[in-house]
């Protein structure tokens, strides 16, 4: 009406250039470069030596008499071991028409790298989970249960009658017992450390140390001392497993699990460890831990590409040296 103009009329939007909203995940929540040492190979596939555990722990040395040879013996090497580091990559293209069309705060150079690095570290994340966190991959693992146990078999922690910290104590002692190496590290799905710092074993053993009126709260650090660890991991990635334009459907990469392992923290010769990363950094322009991202014109497509490559493999190289806890908590839809 003349005299009362509208909202419309003396406000135009447009696009705020100081605010976005992107769903970009914190790095801090992805560990698989975090669990197990990282190994740069100059070659994509190779092979890697094994010394027999059984002949390195045998007790073999005797009495000596004069004039008389020395007890001796050898020992056994495998070297039929191998890895193989496949090439994993992902592309945003830039369209011309798109670029000069854009709006501020709006950057499609900076937003394709974020995009093709965030696909990369949930590729990571999903082939370690894959690598690690499944049945028959170690040698030496127990079931979770909602009640009455049997043989490999634990009550599962969400269970207020579990015994979570004895349960990891039997898996390290059994680890250790087998090969002479305490497991060091722990690496549990999210769901798994959100129960285990309400679980009463945990409770009852920290309250204590905290001042009077202050709440006793456990965290990363204090699960590790309590398990007797070097450093405790917890999985806090998500991603989405539907295809776009499906219904999103996000969960946990970690699902219920929890990992009780031995990592070495001088990786060399003659050095185990539970698990190593070969990445593949002997390809042009890749880094140590064996990805790249370019830039380059598509002038058939009118657009410029960001790409990203990878090329790694997540390698057991000792199986003795870890205990899974398959299915830690009874949440089997996450896993």
């Amino acid at each position: 009406m003349p005299g009362n103009p509208s909202v419309g009329d003396v406000h135009v939007n447009a696009p705020l250039t100081n605010v976005s909203v992107a769903y970009i995940q914190d790095a801090a929540n992805f560990v698989a470069d975090r669990v197990f040492p990282n190994i740069p190979v100059t070659k994509q596939s190779d092979r890697y030596f094994t010394y027999s555990r059984a002949d390195f722990n045998r007790d073999e040395m005797e009495v000596r008499a004069p004039g008389t040879e020395s007890a001796g013996n050898g020992y056994d090497l495998d070297s039929t071991p191998t890895y193989y580091c496949p090439v994993y990559a992902f592309h945003k293209d830039i369209a011309d028409q798109i670029r000069s069309n854009t709006d501020n705060p709006l950057s499609p150079d900076r937003d394709a790298t974020i995009f093709v690095t965030q696909k990369a570290l949930i590729r990571r994340e999903v082939t370690f989970a894959q690598k690690y966190f499944g049945p028959g991959i170690w040698n030496y693992g127990s079931l979770g249960v909602s009640s009455a146990p049997g043989a490999n078999q634990f009550l599962q922690w969400d269970n207020a009658n579990s015994t979570p910290i004895e349960d990891i104590r039997k898996g390290r002692r059994t680890v250790q017992e087998a090969t002479g190496f305490k497991p060091n590290i722990g690496l549990m799905g999210k769901l798994v450390f959100d129960t285990l710092i309400d679980h009463p074993e945990f409770i009852d053993r920290i309250k204590y140390n905290f001042a009077q009126g202050v709440a006793a709260v456990a965290n990363e650090q204090i699960i590790a001392q309590l398990f007797g660890l070097d450093e405790v991991l917890v999985m806090e990635a998500v991603y989405n497993t539907a295809k776009r334009g499906e219904s999103e459907a996000s969960r946990f990469i970690g699902g219920p699990h929890m990992l009780l392992a031995y990592r070495t923290k001088t990786p060399g010769i003659m050095v185990p460890s539970a698990g190593y990363t070969f990445s593949w950094n002997g390809w042009m322009g890749a880094t140590g831990m064996g990805h790249r991202i370019k830039s380059f014109r598509r002038e058939k497509l009118e657009s410029d590409r960001v790409e990203i490559q990878m090329s790694y493999d997540q390698k057991v190289v000792g199986a003795d040296l870890a205990w899974l806890f398959e299915n830690a908590v009874n949440n089997p839809e996450s896993a």
